[in-house]
């Protein structure tokens, strides 16, 4: 399948791309694919850093409280007890790592079924490669404005590291840069409008061939 090569003023240039049709034109796309893939994305994103003072964390004394028997009172060891006011917490959450293993194949099937979604709803636009002498929102604003995608989640994919325009689009609400290389699932779907550079194509359809 092929697609129009727009310039950054939104005009067309002429040219056409190829998509792979075993990247961007699945017949059969996998949607059990997408949720594990989005589900390991997501849980590989987690900080894991969430701690809850057990008994063994709080602050307190060893030392007994009160004797054993004869004062009326429950049995007592100390006053770090999880049963006391300002006790440890009873299986609270320990730091701990979220990620899981996803085999490679499968997460390439993913991604090319989220690719294959998004073309169909024609949400790809294949755009020339372009780059900007200095980081300028601004000039990155007038791209969105020129192909009318002010409000919408947008993905561009570059085809080289260009750190003028990933700082461009940096502070943008709803946007976002990555390399093709790094284009996965979860970023395409979420994704209203997905604008690939033009030398990321041939990338993309290396890249996730097999």
């Amino acid at each position: 399948m092929e697609a129009a090569v727009y310039t950054i003023e939104a005009q067309e240039t002429g040219r056409n791309v190829d998509l792979a049709e075993g990247v961007f034109g699945l017949e059969n796309p996998s949607d059990h694919a997408i949720y594990q893939d989005v589900r390991h994305i997501l849980a590989n994103r987690r900080q894991g850093t969430n701690k809850a003072k057990e008994r063994a964390d709080v602050s307190g004394s060893n030392k007994k409280p009160y004797r054993q028997k004869g004062t009326g009172n429950s049995r007592a060891g100390h006053k770090r007890s999880p049963l006391r006011r300002h006790g440890g917490t009873v299986f609270g959450p320990r730091p701990r790592d979220y990620g899981f293993k996803l085999n490679k194949k499968f997460r390439v099937l993913a991604r090319k079924s989220a690719l294959t979604y998004k073309a169909r709803e024609e949400g790809i636009m294949v755009i020339e490669n372009f780059e900007f002498e200095q980081p300028k929102t601004k000039a990155f604003l007038n791209i969105l404005q020129n192909f009318e995608l002010g409000g919408n989640r947008v993905l561009l994919v570059l085809s080289e590291e260009s750190r003028n325009v990933y700082l461009s689009g940096r502070n943008i609400p709803r946007t976002q840069v990555m390399l093709a290389s790094d284009l996965n699932t979860y970023d395409i779907l979420n994704a209203d409008k997905v604008l690939i550079q033009e030398g990321a194509v041939a990338i993309i359809n290396e890249h996730f061939a097999n």
